[in-house]
């Protein structure tokens, strides 16, 4: 793998999806990318699943690179969908990993129901080409659609979401629930920082206090979707409430909200950020 200028290494990504959710980029495919981008840090932050982890730290580690442990974890409250990430985890805490293995169970379920509402529709789509658009992918809604398209029972992947996957369409099923503080409480107790992810994309500006006292310690000021006036907001409520400033791509491929690894362009300070809300920072230039 060809590796950027140790010069260059002074930007971060901390959020990446990859094919271990609804990514369609390999754990290697991602690391060779940040590494021919230069980046210093990255963090796989796939949906409900950090399987991918321990494949990039061993990449990661040959090419220079800190590879910090992390996920994407959906809540809701009050019809308001919250994804938050979390970092820093410890992918062995029995907690979190007894967690993740009922949000996957439940994913699972949820695939094969949307998958019967449409065959009750008349919609011919074998819950077996789900599967094998899923792969090692936590299952989602995106390898239902995929499936259609495979199966031509749609002309477009937004058709599949219009007409049959969107919030409260015909083939559409919850999904399964937590609370945003269930959600920071979890990340916490497996020794991790929970930051709010994207809420320029979410709209939750009027609700972060409310979060902030739930328990979250950072946000993500840096998105690809953010706007400079985005990212100026969410720079000051950082500031003002003492929360961890993060950032990364949002990538999942290279046509997903036109995200590419490495933009923006995010400083190592972030990391920096995470890891004083863990007490690292001082610990490490102590040794």
């Amino acid at each position: 793998m060809q590796t950027a200028p140790e010069s260059l290494r002074r930007y971060v990504d901390l959020h990446i999806h990859t094919i271990h959710s609804d990514g369609s980029w390999t754990v290697d495919e991602v690391v060779d990318a940040a590494s021919k981008k230069g980046l210093s840090a990255i963090a796989i932050t796939d949906h409900d699943c950090i399987d991918g982890y321990p494949r990039a730290l061993e990449l990661g580690s040959q090419l220079g690179i800190e590879v910090i442990p992390g996920l994407e974890l959906s809540s809701e409250s009050e019809g308001m969908d919250l994804h938050i990430l979390g970092y820093f985890i410890d992918i062995n805490n029995r907690t979190l990993q007894q967690k993740l293995g009922e949000m996957k169970e439940a994913r699972y379920i949820r695939a094969r129901k949307m998958v019967e509402n449409l065959n009750r529709q008349g919609i011919d789509l074998r819950f077996e080409t789900v599967l094998a658009m899923a792969g090692i992918g936590a299952i989602g809604r995106p390898h239902i659609a995929a499936a259609l398209l495979k199966e031509e029972l749609v002309y477009s992947f937004r058709e599949a979401f219009d007409k049959f996957l969107g919030y409260g369409l015909p083939a559409y099923v919850e999904k399964y629930k937590m609370q945003p503080g269930e959600v920071f409480d979890l990340v916490k107790q497996a020794g991790g920082v929970p930051v709010l992810a994207h809420p320029g994309v979410t709209g939750i500006d009027d609700r972060i206090p409310e979060f902030i006292h739930a328990g979250v310690q950072g946000i993500e000021v840096y998105h690809s979707e953010h706007s400079s006036a985005d990212q100026q907001n969410y720079l000051k409520i950082a500031r003002r409430n003492g929360l961890a400033i993060t950032g990364g791509s949002d990538f999942h491929n290279s046509s997903h909200n036109k995200s590419e690894i490495g933009t923006p362009k995010i400083s190592y300070s972030a990391v920096r950020s995470l890891k004083d809300k863990l007490g690292m920072v001082a610990h490490e230039e102590l040794t």
